[in-house]
């Protein structure tokens, strides 16, 4: 079940109102069974696939609490090897089949093994993560394991988080469950209004530059440079808006009921610094792979090089977490790269930018650094969108070719060409106005959190025409200036 579905539009309200007329006892029942019709809404058979990890560690989380000495190691490995299994095959067998094809292709061998004809279930790699970070933390002793069956059920397949995360966890959402949420009024209206900025970037935003960057990505071949920069500059606003929309989403729904979710998105092209843009981009993400890959290799308590293996090795991998496909391995890897590169040469940059004088000036060091950091997450955007690495590599050389002219007049404030180059993409004048003028208002608003903090608190101390003037203004934008032609899946979904 999709958020911007009418399917979605009545099952919220209906679940949201059982959960506060029932008695606290019956709502963990209540949510769980909620939690799988919304999750069957895709496919139903594949709930199954989620039953069957559900299985393997709820009880690999009971047998490693009891155990003592080695065989707690043993128990997490089993754990580990197991789930895991289900999303290699569901995810990565064809992949990896494909690519010992190839590879035997080339050598001139024979390779016989068919591939799986299957689909990817909805949002397998989330929860499976989720319910790895619980078996990881039984194991480690920093979480009590969870008795009952269907209050660990409920963690795997809390349905605002189920599909697409944020991956809690088990500390923070667990005993949540066992919490008696009275009615709040303040917090029903905080968590509505967090969905309302959720539908707002992704029915207003997001699925306005899908057909855009759509037409390009799907034949490069086609297009030319400036087109093709256009549409990797909105695809950066496009997955932004669709995937923390989704998470605004989640957490606004989560809230309502009283349910407190890890923020998973921080205003992340306001970053200074690609270490920085981790740390404000997918935020549940990034964390479960540092606490679960990175410092386990070591972290940077080791020897220079090994640190930067740590380094490459944890966004390489993070990058296949995203998808079966070279394209996602190679964004990964430039991510892995652009950290890397960041250690040796911070004291270059430093000095560089005293020479210039650039550091005497705060407001121009952020803008060049924050502009830095923009060009450098939105070309590696191009290996994440694109369906091929070839296709990938067509964009960069048709960018090459016009993007020093488009930047030029981008940075002189050239907004005509600008809105040329977007027309050129088949929009007329009223969708090219919706798109930037729905980017604006969402770069004021972040602009005014990045200085002031969040626009929900101060909007709670404004007198109630002011509230509701701007609560009519947000819903009247979804409304209207949304993109209903067809439900547009959410991005990570197919992850």
């Amino acid at each position: 079940m999709l958020f911007n579905s009418l399917e979605f539009l009545v099952f919220f309200p209906i679940v949201t109102i059982l959960y506060f007329l029932l008695p606290q006892r019956n709502r963990t029942l209540m949510l769980l069974i909620a939690s799988c019709v919304f999750y069957m809404a895709f496919i139903p058979v594949y709930i199954f696939i989620l039953f069957i990890t559900i299985l393997i560690d709820y009880f690999a989380g009971m047998w490693i609490e009891d155990a003592e000495g080695p065989k707690r190691k043993r128990l997490l490995l089993l754990s580990i090897i197991s789930t895991c299994l289900v999303l290699f095959v569901f995810k990565y067998f064809n992949f990896f089949n494909d690519t010992f094809a190839s590879i035997a292709v080339t050598l001139g061998l024979n390779y016989s093994f068919a591939g799986l004809d299957i689909i990817l279930p909805i949002g397998l790699s989330f929860h499976t993560f989720q319910s790895l970070s619980y078996v990881i933390e039984v194991y480690y002793r920093r979480q009590k394991t969870e008795r009952d069956f269907l209050t660990y059920s409920l963690y795997v397949m809390f349905y605002p988080q189920l599909v697409a995360g944020p991956i809690e966890r088990p500390q923070n959402l667990l005993h949540q469950f066992w919490e008696d949420h009275k009615f709040d009024y303040d917090r029903v209206v905080r968590g509505l209004q967090l969905m309302g900025f959720g539908f707002f970037k992704k029915v207003v935003i997001a699925d306005r530059l899908a057909p855009m960057v759509n037409m390009v990505y799907n034949d490069p071949e086609g297009h030319n440079g400036i087109q093709a920069i256009v549409a990797t500059i909105m695809f950066a606003y496009q997955i932004y808006c669709d995937f923390s929309g989704y998470s605004d989403i989640a957490i606004g729904a989560a809230q309502v009921m009283g349910f407190k979710l890890m923020t998973n998105f921080r205003r992340p092209y306001f970053s200074k610094s690609i270490s920085e843009f981790w740390k404000r981009w997918h935020i549940s993400l990034s964390t479960w792979f540092r606490d679960y890959v990175y410092i386990p290799l070591g972290g940077n308590r080791v020897a220079v090089p090994r640190w930067y293996f740590n380094l490459f090795i944890t966004f390489l991998v993070s990058g296949l977490w995203h998808g079966a496909n070279w394209t996602f391995v190679c964004w990964g890897a430039l991510h892995g790269i652009y950290l890397v590169l960041a250690i040796p040469t911070q004291k270059f940059r430093d000095g560089l930018k005293r020479a210039l004088g650039i550091s005497k000036v705060k407001w121009l060091n952020t803008a060049i650094q924050v502009v830095i950091v923009f060009i450098l997450a939105d070309f590696a955007w191009i290996f994440f969108r694109a369906n091929s690495v070839g296709d990938a590599f067509v964009i960069i050389e048709r960018i090459g070719q016009d993007g020093w002219e488009f930047l030029r007049r981008l940075v002189s404030g050239d907004m005509a060409y600008v809105t040329n180059a977007i027309k050129t993409l088949g929009f007329d004048k009223d969708e090219v106005m919706i798109v930037l003028g729905a980017i604006g208002a969402l770069k004021i608003v972040e602009i005014w959190q990045e200085r002031k903090g969040s626009v929900r608190e101060q909007l709670y101390h404004k007198p109630i025409w002011q509230r509701w003037a701007f609560y009519y203004v947000l819903v009247l934008a979804v409304l209207f200036l949304g993109a209903y032609g067809q439900e547009v899946q959410f991005i990570y979904f197919q992850f």
